[in-house]
């Protein structure tokens, strides 16, 4: 009896260490998977420079940079500058605006190096799995039955074949209610459908998921499998190619606009060249995608979009209070709401043309809506964009 009693009793402890046993092997093996991903991430830098805004910007020589861990990009010749860089047509005159960014003020990343914002270990721990550390987890393109939880405010252009886009986006910091939310201003270039759908996307975000932070960031992102498995934000998969050694892609911009107050804008430029997509910010060469990561976009984009997306998380039963744009609907109109203006897009020519028969697509324009800006100005093509989410008529 004693020895029976003895054996309970062992099997007992057993029960209860087990799942602590167990958990610390999980627990480690997460650590592991984390060091590790981090050393692939985190390329050499011949300098760091530590922003005021927490995060660590590397100096990597451009050779040795993300995007070269690509199965695709081995053995890759770079493409230091464009070939072209696209004119536009229109009569009216463009100021040009330089992009500033936070880190500046603490230093430059020297020549023949590119400057890239380090990934730390809280911002991979902070995603849904170490697989998910960087990647949309659905289907992200404003559609006429858009992804659940996804809302938008956006302008299509005609369907058509297109080259590239150009346009001046209206900067601010909208405020987003909960972390797993967030708030952007971007354009798409799309082709294909479905699992062979690729895109090229560019703007500006709040995410407090992938930067642990409220700050306005740039961002770039593509998928050549309808988000199924490839692409990703920025440089924390291989892919994009950067170029610029002063404008870092999930960089921080501190200047933003106020409302009824002094306005922060930024002109965007992604055109293809040869098999290439480029991206230009400002006046500032930032870096491309490169064709061979695509199988349809080669052909060019058949969709060009222009707008603001939020994730809704419905937070207690109520739709979300996350900011779209300025946190103010469109016909609050120039100082008050967000803006899109002197939308371009390019055409087999090469040339910049503004885009006809442009169409909105919204969700609850109770939440947010757009509307199209006045014809015949210096603005272009241009339209407003926004709102403040959760309101009396959008409970």
């Amino acid at each position: 009896m004693r020895m029976a009693g003895f054996r309970v009793a062992l099997m007992m402890i057993g029960v209860i260490i087990s799942p602590c046993v167990h958990g610390k092997e999980f627990s480690d093996h997460k650590e592991i998977e984390v060091e590790r991903l981090l050393k692939r991430l985190n390329k050499h830098a011949l300098i760091s420079i530590k922003s005021e805004d927490g995060d660590i910007i590397d100096c990597v020589p451009i050779h040795s940079q993300p995007a070269f861990d690509h199965p695709l990009l081995k053995n890759y010749t770079i493409q230091m500058r464009p070939s072209f860089i696209p004119e536009s047509t229109s009569t009216y005159t463009k100021k040009k605006t330089k992009a500033t960014q936070t880190w500046h003020k603490n230093g430059r990343c020297p020549k023949n190096t590119v400057s890239i914002r380090r990934i730390m270990k809280e911002d991979i721990l902070r995603s849904n799995s170490i697989e998910s550390f960087g990647k949309k987890t659905t289907s992200s393109i404003p559609e006429d039955n858009p992804s659940k939880n996804h809302e938008y405010a956006i302008m299509n252009a005609m369907q058509g074949t297109y080259f590239g886009t150009n346009f001046i986006v209206n900067m601010w910091k909208p405020e987003v209610q909960v972390p797993d939310e967030f708030s952007l201003a971007q354009t798409w270039l799309v082709s294909g459908a479905g699992t062979t759908r690729n895109t090229i996307e560019a703007g500006f975000q709040v995410y407090p998921r992938i930067y642990g932070d409220t700050n306005l960031r740039l961002f770039v992102y593509w998928t050549a499998d309808g988000y199924q498995g490839t692409g990703c934000y920025n440089n924390v998969c291989p892919g994009f190619v950067q170029r610029s050694n002063s404008i870092t892609v999930g960089g921080v911009f501190t200047t933003v606009s106020q409302y009824d107050g002094d306005q922060a804008e930024l002109s965007m430029l992604i055109w293809k060249d040869g098999e290439n997509w480029w991206l230009k910010v400002g006046e500032e060469l930032v870096g491309y995608w490169p064709g061979q990561l695509f199988n349809s976009l080669g052909n060019g984009a058949t969709i060009v979009q222009w707008g603001g997306e939020i994730v809704n998380r419905e937070t207690d039963g109520k739709h979300t209070a996350t900011d779209m744009g300025s946190g103010h609907f469109a016909n609050e109109g120039y100082k008050k709401a967000s803006y899109f203006r002197n939308l371009m897009t390019i055409d087999q020519t090469n040339t910049l043309r503004e885009p006809q028969g442009i169409s909105p697509l919204t969700g609850h324009d109770n939440c947010y809506n757009i509307k199209a800006g006045d014809v015949g100005t210096s603005w272009g093509v241009n339209f407003f964009y926004g709102g403040p989410g959760q309101n009396e008529r959008c409970p």
